[in-house]
C-alpha cells in the first residue's frame, strides 16, 4: 500500500478520527461514514459525518461537509497540499468534489460495493490531471467495514 506524505502511522491515527466521526452517524441512524480533512502540515482541520437523512439532501455527505469546512477554514475554496480520509470509499460525486476542491489525495477504508466512485468503468477523468492527486485504499478496512455491517443488520432488525 502507497503512503501518503504523513506515513503509515499518521494514516492510521487520521483514519480513526474519521472512524470517530463515522460513529457519530451511526448514533444519529445516519450511514456511519466519517471523514477528515488533513492540512500539508499534518493538522486536522475540518470533520464531516454523513447526515444525509438529517438534512434531507444527498449533499451532506460525510466527504461533502468536511471538504466545505476545510474550504471556510481556510477561507479558501482549494485545497491544495490537503488530504481527505474517509472511512468508505467515495461515491462519483464526492470523488469529484476531492478533484475539484484540488485535494491532494484521498485515504478511504472500506470499499463500497454499491456507489464507490471505482465502479464506473467508463468514468473518464481526462478533464483532471490523472497524477493531479493520489487515491489511497484499504486504511482501517475491518473496522470501517464491520461498522457499517453493524448499522445496515441493525437497520434489518428494526424493519422486521
Amino acid at each position: 500500500m502507497m503512503e501518503t506524505c504523513f506515513g503509515r502511522e499518521k494514516d492510521l491515527f487520521f483514519m480513526k478520527e474519521a472512524l470517530t466521526e463515522a460513529h457519530k452517524a451511526y448514533e444519529m441512524d445516519e450511514v456511519p461514514v466519517g471523514a477528515v480533512v488533513v492540512d500539508h502540515g499534518g493538522v486536522i482541520i475540518a470533520r464531516g459525518h454523513n447526515r444525509v437523512e438529517q438534512d434531507c439532501t444527498q449533499r451532506s455527505h460525510a466527504e461533502s461537509l468536511a471538504i466545505e469546512r476545510a474550504g471556510q477554514f481556510l477561507g479558501d475554496w482549494r485545497l491544495e497540499g490537503c488530504w481527505i480520509y474517509v472511512t468508505l470509499e467515495p461515491c462519483a460525486m464526492c470523488i469529484n468534489l476531492i478533484k475539484l476542491s484540488r485535494l491532494a489525495g484521498v485515504v478511504y477504508g472500506a470499499p463500497s460495493p454499491l456507489f464507490g466512485f471505482q465502479l464506473d468503468k467508463t468514468a473518464q477523468f481526462s478533464v483532471y490531471k490523472r497524477d493531479a492527486f493520489s487515491i489511497i485504499e484499504g486504511v482501517c478496512s475491518d473496522e470501517s467495514a464491520e461498522l457499517l455491517k453493524s448499522f445496515f443488520k441493525k437497520k434489518r432488525n428494526n424493519d422486521e
